[in-house]
């Protein structure tokens, strides 16, 4: 079986070079096929960082092998670690940590198998960006629910796998109530289907905080993308760094496995580059593919290993070392193990993945986002009754309410979300037409229209908005 290989940028090519080495002393039954991908690539042109060849084999392969990479700084290049992900529909990244012999952990002599499981395509990784003011940013946060069910689905099909009794969901839903809301009450849908498992959730910086008191407690969590990131490389620490932790990036067609640490381009040609995290991703891809032996194989020696060079008197790390000590562990095992292929499937377009359309979906009303340096009060006094079937319920900065009800200690900023509410269903034309009203008198940045799906409200209030549609005409204004 044929699989791709990138060898990675800094410390790449001598960690990749130590797990293909110790891959061989295994006779793991791969071929490989090494493309350019990374620092390299970018420079030379292909801004993210992945040549045409290495799509071309990661799409005939189905598996990417990849050591560490780097993303040029400044110049509009994107991430090759995170287009690979989402270009290729890795929607999962698995991460598992325990603490392994002879590697010092915060977490002393305790046991720890905790497995992490974090979104991988969507939340604000999308990078959609705009300046809407010089003075206002705005990051776009997308959390769909097709892309919610596959990496729940996949979360309890992995921990079923694992002999887990409990998996948790990690969200900040009651700040957002709509994203992270979205992605709690899918977790619940889905669990359904395992009623084998226990189901439970916890906000997300309260996780925080037990991870570093008793992450024993936890067995498999699942946890929204931005949120994951930062939350898995917690856990990394505890059981001694990213050096120790390896990564799994699962779609349906393409996985790709790799080490999640830096290029380390301080120490690159010293004989100082750690291998394990590529090899404890190496040996996640071999049980993958059903290479279940080879897997366990390697483990046991990596263990030993680490268990022997922990024991040296300098207690210095040489990847040569590393490397001896691997082959050496592995002279003479004999290992067994069939391969169970995962084939790409081969597609001429994207795939759309859709759930139901819900029974009725109405419009309501329109934000619209605009610039001024005006205060509230004279904002509002210059659009409503603009169209007396939609009223001007609500406007906010920053996502306060500062009309018609606010405070004097409000900071506001140039840039309002101006709400038009209709207790009726209006057409989109009406709301196009109300805009372009708006427009004549202020520099629009954007809008969103304000939908009722299946009878509830899919918008989210201003802090301090009353959710009832009324005209109100007695504002009160921040300075």
């Amino acid at each position: 079986m044929k699989i791709t290989i990138a060898q990675g940028d800094g410390i790449g090519p001598e960690v990749m070079g130590v797990a293909l080495d110790v891959f061989r002393a295994a006779n793991v039954p791969l071929d490989y096929e090494e493309v350019a991908m990374g620092k390299s690539v970018a420079l030379a042109g292909e801004l993210s960082g992945i040549s045409e060849e290495a799509r071309a084999s990661v799409e005939e392969t189905g598996i990417l092998f990849k050591g560490p990479m780097e993303t040029p700084k400044g110049g509009g290049y994107k991430s090759v670690n995170v287009t690979a992900r989402k270009l290729w529909g890795a929607f999962a990244n698995k991460r598992v940590y325990r603490i392994l012999p002879g590697v010092r952990s915060v977490l002393g002599d305790r046991h720890l198998d905790l497995t992490m499981i974090r979104e991988n395509i969507e939340d604000t990784y999308g990078a959609v960006e705009h300046m809407q003011t010089h003075d206002v940013a705005q990051c776009r946060r997308f959390i769909t629910r097709p892309g919610c069910e596959q990496v729940h689905r996949y979360t309890f099909e992995a921990a079923a796998r694992k002999g887990a009794h409990r998996v948790t969901c990690a969200h900040k839903a009651n700040i957002m109530k709509m994203t992270d809301g979205l992605f709690l009450e899918t977790f619940y849908e889905v669990a359904k289907d395992y009623p084998q498992l226990q189901a439970d959730d916890v906000i997300v910086d309260a996780l925080a905080m037990k991870l570093v008191i008793e992450p024993e407690s936890f067995d498999v969590i699942v946890l929204p993308n931005f949120q994951g990131d930062i939350l898995t490389d917690l856990a990394a620490g505890l059981v001694g760094g990213l050096a120790y932790a390896p990564s799994a990036n699962i779609g349906e067609s393409v996985c790709i496995f790799e080490a999640v640490h830096g290029t380390a381009p301080d120490i690159v040609g010293q004989d100082l580059a750690n291998p394990t995290a590529l090899l404890l991703s190496g040996t996640m891809m071999l049980r993958h593919l059903g290479l279940v032996s080879h897997a366990e194989a390697i483990d046991t020696a990596l263990e030993r290993t680490l268990l022997s060079m922990t024991q040296n008197r300098d207690h210095t790390f040489r990847t040569s070392d590393f490397r001896e000590r691997m082959l050496r562990e592995l002279e003479g095992v004999a290992i067994d193990g069939a391969v169970t292929r995962q084939l790409t499937i081969p597609r001429r377009e994207p795939k759309m993945i859709v759930t139901p359309e819900p029974s009725t979906t109405e419009l309501r009303g329109v934000d619209v986002f605009v610039e001024s340096p005006l205060a509230p009060s004279a904002v509002a006094a210059m659009v409503d009754g603009l169209d007396p079937s939609l009223h001007l319920t609500m406007i906010s900065n920053r996502g306060t309410q500062v009309w018609p009800t606010g405070s004097a200690f409000t900071d506001c900023v140039n840039h309002y979300r101006i709400r038009f509410e209709s207790d009726q269903p209006v057409e989109q034309h009406a709301l196009i037409a109300l805009m372009a009203d708006v427009g004549h008198r202020f520099p629009i940045c954007s809008a969103e229209w304000l939908r009722v799906i299946d009878g509830k409200r899919a918008y989210s209030l201003a802090q301090g908005q009353s959710p009832a549609v009324e005209a109100v005409v007695t504002p009160t204004s921040c300075a």
